[in-house]
């Protein structure tokens, strides 16, 4: 039997503008937070809510859905930008640990300020193999696009396949709420130590738009069929 309504969030308002064209809902609702509208995937009733693009939309509205609907499991889905030489651009990462690194801290111990935030996700309820084109991963996130002059910092200090906007966030306060959480994220381009292919090139991220999140939305129900399954084990 499909667990209760599941919460399917989705930030950028690109991001969601392809999610409404893909599941074409008859009505949005509007919430002090975000536009969302329910529909059903393979027989499982979600909420898709407009959460907000960066961490203070995506942790007010985390928030919001765990306090008004009670969530067996929340979801966040979206981009993110990869690392060369660690993602390819159209492959799915399935979060496993997230950290907000534009966290400055020049009074105290760094390195505990950054731990603050930092948030592992139980996924032993996902069985392999995982869908095709689809790995674990660990994202970073940030209120800010990805510089590349940053490349060593990111990959090496902070061990990072990819990064986003709000995935740290959205973690966090799911965790917080010990509210077990999934993150997809499709790597819709790439920085290298030389430059990032986004710079100045929302025209491209925006190209490779529906492609992910037709993908994303695909395979949704094999992790709806993973909770039912095994999250009780």
């Amino acid at each position: 039997m499909p667990v209760k309504l599941i919460p399917v969030l989705v930030s950028a308002t690109s991001e969601w503008d392809v999610v409404v064209s893909i599941l074409q809902p008859p009505t949005l609702q509007q919430s002090l937070l975000g536009a969302h509208f329910q529909t059903e995937l393979a027989g499982q009733s979600c909420l898709f809510f407009h959460s907000g693009w960066g961490k203070i939309a995506t942790a007010a509205s985390t928030q919001y859905v765990i306090d008004h609907y009670q969530p067996e499991l929340i979801i966040n889905v979206g981009t993110c930008g990869g690392f060369a030489g660690s993602s390819k651009v159209g492959e799915i990462l399935l979060v496993t640990e997230t950290l907000i690194y534009d966290i400055v801290e020049r009074m105290d111990d760094p390195v505990a300020a950054l731990n603050h935030y930092r948030t592992k996700n139980d996924i032993s309820w996902i069985t392999d193999p995982l869908p095709v084109g689809t790995r674990k991963a660990r994202i970073i996130s940030a209120d800010q696009d990805l510089d590349y002059a940053s490349f060593n910092l990111l990959t090496t200090t902070h061990q990072a396949d990819a990064a986003d906007w709000e995935t740290g966030a959205f973690a966090w306060v799911a965790a917080r709420n010990h509210i077990p959480w999934l993150a997809l994220r499709g790597v819709s381009d790439l920085v290298t130590r030389q430059g990032s292919e986004t710079d100045n090139g929302v025209d491209l991220w925006r190209s490779r738009l529906d492609q992910l999140m037709q993908k994303i939305l695909a395979e949704l129900p094999f992790y709806f069929m993973e909770f039912e399954r095994n999250i009780d084990l």
